[in-house]
């Protein structure tokens, strides 16, 4: 089934490699776009030696930012695969790119040098600092970043030093903010019949993240406590221990934490309780309440619990494994996994887009692809290249 693709016929070359840029173009293609991506012909993207192989060239890190993609090979450092690029940037509406600064205009493939040829074109270039910054030429990595912003200071437990996210999410905020801009950049040119230049920043975004702790540290004038697991203004809100194992409790108001003390752990007492009445009383509190909660709760089975918070209109849940998250009846029925044959490692099992329209998942409608796999393809169908020349130009490395 093909599904639903609100950006078909838009084409996208990706000129990225790594995290951010691959996400963004992938985001765009979930969506129905074209997008090509561009690799060298022997080292291909980075993440094709990141993480745990698949085949012979894709890994796990390079399949979750390529699905939705076709990949073709150019040598951009040589004179003739520039040329291609230049050509099919001339017939694309978007192009994404994250060259160190200077980067993508010495080889001929600047926001300008391809505005001149197609003034329509959407250009998304990603940095790792803000143009408007003195540091805008150097180079950004998430680790980086999650240092530099802040993000590692707000995760973890009080009393635990800098912590870093278990995935890229500076890389991954970024690539889903820029795909958010090129959308609606690619809006406005229906009116205006010109592109734009976006420019986006790792260390931008990395602050972005911070959000509300952000923002509370700016309030208060020092860094707020680190709640790990917990929520630093509800309670309870956070991951606890079962009899047998953790679960998410999330009582987000007076009301359910009644329900919770009587139905659900069955201590009314702590319901009525004056220190504990108001969320900002448990709050004021929690060095106190905490122990007695976390007592109550290790007194029960998890399912036991799971079954009285629903009854009780509690939100709540387990916590599982990624493995057992990913192969959960959950998961499954949400459609969120995309099996498939790869032709070099065989079944396979990836993420399918998050974004559903009219009911229906936006699909998979292009597996991982293969190092330089749509080469000939893509030039043949856009630039019409005959199959004599596609073999000199491979003979000589430029694809």
């Amino acid at each position: 089934m093909l599904g639903i693709k609100p950006l078909a016929g838009v084409r996208v070359l990706d000129l990225s490699r790594v995290m951010a840029g691959p996400l963004c173009g992938m985001a765009l293609g979930d969506l129905g776009a074209d997008v090509i991506k561009v690799e060298h012909p022997t080292r291909g993207d980075d993440t094709r030696d990141w993480g745990v192989r698949v085949g012979s060239r894709n890994t796990s890190y390079f399949n979750s930012a390529n699905r939705n993609k076709r990949s073709i090979c150019l040598d951009l450092q040589s004179e003739e695969g520039r040329a291609l690029a230049l050509e099919l940037a001339a017939k694309s509406d978007v192009v994404i790119q994250n060259f160190k600064q200077g980067g993508a205009e010495k080889l001929g493939l600047g926001y300008e040098q391809i505005r001149s040829l197609n003034p329509r074109v959407v250009y998304c270039s990603i940095s790792g600092y803000s143009v408007l910054s003195p540091e805008s030429g150097r180079p950004g990595y998430d680790l980086v970043i999650q240092g530099e912003s802040g993000i590692m200071a707000m995760n973890g437990e009080e009393g635990q030093g800098p912590l870093k996210f278990g995935v890229a999410a500076v890389d991954m905020f970024t690539g889903m903010h820029a795909a958010q801009a090129i959308l609606a950049t690619l809006y406005e040119r229906v009116t205006t019949g010109q592109g734009r230049h976006v420019q986006m920043a790792l260390y931008d975004n990395g602050l972005a993240i911070t959000s509300y702790y952000g923002l509370a540290a700016q309030l208060a004038g020092q860094d707020p406590a680190k709640f790990g697991n917990s929520h630093p203004a509800i309670v309870p809100y956070g991951v606890y221990e079962a009899k047998d194992g953790p679960l998410v409790i999330a009582v987000g108001n007076n009301t359910q934490f009644q329900r919770f003390c009587e139905k659900v752990i069955l201590r009314p007492d702590l319901a009525t309780d004056p220190r504990f009445e108001k969320n900002t009383d448990r709050s004021r509190h929690r060095d106190i309440l905490a122990p007695l909660l976390e007592d109550a709760i290790r007194q029960h089975p998890r399912a036991e619990l799971i079954t009285r918070m629903q009854e009780a209109n509690i939100p709540c849940g387990e916590v599982h494994g990624l493995f057992e998250a990913f192969e959960s009846t959950r998961t499954q029925e949400a459609r969120m996994v995309h099996r498939y044959e790869d032709s070099e490692a065989g079944p396979q099992a990836i993420h399918a887009p998050p974004y559903v329209i009219d009911n229906e998942r936006s699909p998979v409608h292009q597996n991982p692809p293969h190092l330089g796999q749509h080469t000939a393809e893509v030039l043949q169908e856009l630039l019409d290249i005959d199959t004599e020349t596609l073999q000199k130009l491979k003979a000589r490395n430029i694809i």
